[in-house]
């Protein structure tokens, strides 16, 4: 056994004594950047859905649909391709219209319609859905979290700032009241 190191003993415990390093032990960084702002950190801000992924989305949707009707028109076989494109022309058209208009709406089915998977989407109907919340309880948007129990410590510091002026306002710190009261205190005790 070297530099105190380890067990003064290996005798009933079960080791054979040797000792080494704990590879596991997470050493501390001196390097580590200091927070930003904690007030910053602590504001929850919602994650923003990708505008570009929710597109692109609406746009395969549309896609599926009328790869859909062109392969059941094709398997129909009563028109030719011309016929068949003009009607999956006209399909595109009216969907990706219908989309446009319903873009800002959230999903159809709600939240509860949307699977795990579908991050940017469900995301989307989060900020739908707290915008609503928010407009029907009357917070406006600038509102901050925990700002109510700040503006009742701001009034207990102005109340308390406006003690101290007041009472230094007597000449003497507010010894002369007191001892007022303490001839009070003895009249009425009795003695």
């Amino acid at each position: 056994m070297s530099s105190n190191v380890g067990l003064s003993t290996p005798r009933g415990s079960g080791t054979s004594g040797y000792v080494q390093r704990n590879m596991s032990f997470l050493r501390p960084r001196d390097d580590i950047a200091p927070p930003r702002d904690l007030d910053d950190l602590k504001r929850h801000r919602p994650r923003a859905p990708d505008q570009s992924i929710l597109e692109h989305d609406r746009k395969r949707q549309v896609e599926v649909a009328c790869l859909q009707l062109q392969d059941e028109l094709e398997d129909a076989g009563e028109l030719d391709e011309a016929a068949i494109e003009e009607r999956v022309q006209a399909l595109r058209e009216e969907l990706l219209e219908k989309r446009s208009r319903d873009a800002g709406e959230g999903p159809v089915g709600g939240v509860r319609a949307l699977k795990p998977h579908q991050v940017h989407e469900l995301a989307a109907a989060k900020l739908v859905e707290t915008e609503r919340l928010r407009n029907a309880l009357g917070i406006s948007r600038d509102y901050e979290e925990g700002s109510h129990w700040k503006r009742q410590d701001e009034d207990r510091e102005r109340r308390r700032e406006a003690r101290e002026r007041q009472g230094s306002g007597n000449g003497g710190g507010g010894g002369g009241g007191g001892g007022r009261r303490r001839g009070r205190d003895r009249s009425a005790s009795p003695a």
